[in-house]
């Protein structure tokens, strides 16, 4: 981790991640930190600044989440964001209440004074409120920035104590000069911009290092970007310390295996172990239907696997992984104030039967940040630009149990639709494109009679960090060829559809 930080401390907001990785954007560290970090944690952590962030309640419930009222005499700026400025003022003195018009959407805001946290901004920008509540008296020695007509104190500030507010959300993209927002309370931390490819970089090479020290590494690689940086990091590293091992676990892509050990074995130039072991963990999830079972079976298996085969190589103290920071924000627990949303297979440890011991040099990045790391290790496109696969594979693209059917349907139908993709030149501008299969039927018309056939979901989405995502606006010439190809070349398939759900409320995988 960096020597210091601004500390996001989320209350629950949809878009608490996104704050994160704004501040991130403008090359200082965020972290994102519970809603109840105690002042002495976050002076550890050596925050120079405290982002509060937004969230579902409302101040005067009952129950409400509040945050240690000493944070605000730590003496390093502080900003609230929506719930977090109605905290703020709150817990200082000031009064927050319910509003007769409530605010949701873009909303224009006037700006009364653009000297610190408005710089730059111009007199009147278009906001993203989504409010309920404002502050209608204001603590002690604070003034408004700014006003929209629903919100006398859509800004405020305490110049001489650095606290600011805004009830509206700079992160979004909706929120004209968002960024710039964010990046003038950054310079008001006087935070170090050293968050970069090339810090992360060093920085991860000499934390695995004095991790790992000269013990030896089993890397886990799939041939998506997360496991292939996480092991050339490693391999910078430790060097010959490092054996990757590739396990096919049956729920692959179409033809994935062999792209995946050309790419690995002879792009990279990597010592790469590959294990067949599908026939063991299409046997283990036999009749399993529930999503996180399937997802806590594949983890499992994998850490088998690797257990079993890594005694016929040596002796290996450790298990590299790509864990995302996202993957371990949506596998938290309680301790968290974010809810579970899925278990991920590579997040939260190793059963207590291993012997492993686990390393994750990408633990605090967002996809996005992988990109780049990978283009500036030097990582070929195929590696860099490659849609996100999860580890679990195709289980979780089929609902309800996983069957041999099942995954030739979703394996040719996924393909299908990632080659029409790539024909139009829409590949790249999408997060993820594939297939979901269940167990729903429908009756068609193949080869002149009636059938019953399977139902295809097709799903394509827009991200820039798979926290939040939307569905993608394909041109319909473009899904009718998908659709057309799909009934016409896999087979028992009568039926396709197209998925239209965003993240929230929806998730990118369907199980």
């Amino acid at each position: 981790m960096p020597e210091e930080l601004i500390a996001v401390l989320d209350f629950g907001g949809q878009y608490s991640h996104l704050i994160t990785r704004r501040i991130r954007e403008c090359e200082v560290y965020a972290d994102l930190m519970p809603y109840t970090a105690k002042p002495r944690e976050l002076m550890e952590a050596n925050a120079k600044g405290i982002v509060l962030s937004g969230g579902p309640a409302s101040v005067y419930d009952d129950n409400a989440p509040k945050c240690d009222p000493e944070i605000f005499n730590l003496g390093v700026p502080v900003l609230g964001i929506c719930y977090g400025l109605q905290v703020m003022v709150q817990m200082l003195g000031g009064h927050v209440k319910a509003t007769k018009h409530h605010e949701y959407g873009k909303t224009k805001l006037e700006i009364r004074d653009n000297s610190d946290l408005f710089r730059g901004v111009g007199t009147q920008i278009v906001s993203w409120m989504s409010h309920g509540d404002y502050a209608e008296a204001l603590p002690k020695n604070f003034d408004v920035t700014a006003t929209s007509e629903n919100c006398p104190t859509a800004a405020i500030r305490d110049h001489g104590r650095k606290l600011y507010g805004v009830q509206f959300h700079p992160e979004v993209s909706h929120t004209e000069h968002g960024n710039d927002i964010i990046r003038n309370f950054t310079a008001i931390t006087n935070c170090r911009t050293s968050w970069n490819p090339h810090s992360i970089i060093e920085s991860a090479v000499n934390g695995i290092k004095a991790q790992i020290g000269n013990e030896n590494v089993l890397c886990a690689v799939s041939g998506g970007v997360d496991s292939t940086t996480a092991a050339v990091l490693v391999h910078m590293a430790v060097g010959s310390s490092l054996t990757c091992m590739f396990v096919n676990h049956g729920l692959l892509r179409q033809n994935e295996e062999k792209r995946i050990l050309k790419t690995l074995g002879e792009d990279l130039g990597m010592n790469v172990q590959y294990v067949d072991a599908s026939d063991q963990f299409l046997q283990r999830l036999k009749g399993i239907r529930d999503p996180e079972e399937k997802r806590k079976v594949v983890g499992e298996e994998f850490i088998k696997v690797f257990e079993e085969e890594s005694k016929k190589l040596g002796t290996f103290e450790w298990l590299a992984q790509g864990t995302l920071y996202p993957d371990v924000i949506e596998s938290a627990g309680t301790g968290s104030p974010a809810s579970r949303i899925k278990t991920h297979h590579n997040v939260g440890g190793v059963p207590e039967w291993s012997r492993f011991k686990i390393v994750e040099p990408l633990r605090l990045l967002y996809k996005d940040e992988v990109r780049k790391i990978a283009s500036e290790l030097g990582l070929p496109d195929s590696i860099v630009r490659t849609h996100p696969f999860p580890g679990p594979g195709l289980a979780v693209r089929i609902v309800g149990e996983v069957t041999e059917d099942k995954l030739r349907v979703c394996r040719h139908a996924s393909a299908i639709i990632e080659d029409e993709l790539s024909k139009n030149g829409l590949y790249d501008n999408v997060w993820q494109a594939f297939a979901i299969v269940g167990d729903d039927v429908a009756v068609g018309v193949l080869g002149d009679q009636r059938q019953l056939g399977r139902i295809i979901t097709i799903r394509i989405i827009k991200s820039s960090d798979g926290m939040t995502a939307d569905w993608a606006r394909i041109p319909y010439e473009i899904l009718e060829v998908i659709s057309n190809r799909i009934t016409g070349e896999v087979q028992g398939v009568t039926w396709v559809t197209y998925a239209i759900s965003s993240k929230p409320p929806s998730t990118i995988e369907p199980c």
